[in-house]
């Protein structure tokens, strides 16, 4: 098992970070003798104009991809907005070309995010501010207890101080951002929260793995309260009955992507 997480791992980073993905060439390499049969076939029934572009690897492919983390994640809070029909959605980061689509795609939401966007999108407010810090978010933060009753963050709390996407470097990054979030939500409020979850650490600059019990406390000290909690996997979303054994359980696996749903209470 360590040595498959290994291999995954120096994947990760030949193809996201240096641009070298074995796997797509060894695929392409597979699919190169079906392209040439199928070309030489097609050939000698047409006789138009024709430019040679090769998709080597799609014949290996799925029909769609399901088993990112992120199309779960993305597709169970969206659904979960609908239902509940907010007043005002605040939306923490999150993938624009995912979750952030899906929920624009029936109702407005806002944006909140340390890098700039270029494109004006249908149903998005986009906002551009680093929610680590209290100075950035100004006017928003300030009318406490009463800018949104929804808010979300997937997938971004974790990369929080690490200076991945050119915030500050700060060990704490993370926690001034549910100390902030925590602000931004009207008591009685949803927070939707995914994050990686398992033994506490930080891979730098990738992100922090947040022991579940840590993340829940420093939650609780903002008034947040745990409503559930779900674990995504490759085949969807699995709930878990939360006590104070499952999050120590969670908190010596090695990671899972936990989503959290927390509730906003009264001082």
């Amino acid at each position: 098992m360590k040595i498959k997480s290994v291999l995954v791992r120096a994947h990760w980073i030949a193809a996201e970070q240096l641009g070298v993905d074995l796997l797509k060439f060894f695929r392409a390499l597979r699919g190169l003798p079906f392209f040439v049969r199928d070309l030489l076939q097609f050939k000698r029934s047409y006789l138009g104009a024709l430019r040679v572009l090769p998709c080597l690897g799609d014949r290996y492919a799925e029909g769609g991809s399901t088993k990112n983390e992120y199309f779960w994640q993305d597709l169970w809070v969206a659904r979960k907005i609908f239902q509940q029909r907010p007043v005002r959605h605040v939306d923490i980061g999150s993938r624009i070309d995912g979750f952030v689509a899906h929920v624009a795609s029936f109702r407005e939401i806002e944006v909140f995010d340390i890098r700039p966007l270029s494109s004006n999108i249908p149903g998005v407010v986009f906002k551009q501010a680093d929610v680590s810090s209290s100075a950035s978010l100004g006017a928003y933060v300030s009318q406490s207890d009463a800018y949104c009753d929804s808010l979300s963050c997937l997938h971004a709390l974790e990369h929080f101080g690490l200076g991945r996407y050119g915030d500050c470097v700060d060990p704490q990054g993370y926690m001034r951002g549910i100390e902030n979030m925590a602000r931004l939500l009207q008591t009685g409020g949803r927070f939707y929260l995914s994050t990686p979850i398992g033994q506490h650490r930080v891979e730098f600059n990738a992100n922090w793995v947040f022991d579940p019990l840590t993340l829940v406390g420093l939650a609780q000290a903002q008034l947040l309260t745990l409503e559930s909690l779900c674990v995504v996997t490759p085949s969807g979303v699995q709930e878990v009955v939360v006590n104070d054994a499952a999050l120590a359980a969670l908190g010596q696996q090695d990671y899972q992507l936990g989503l959290f749903t927390f509730r906003k209470t009264a001082a």
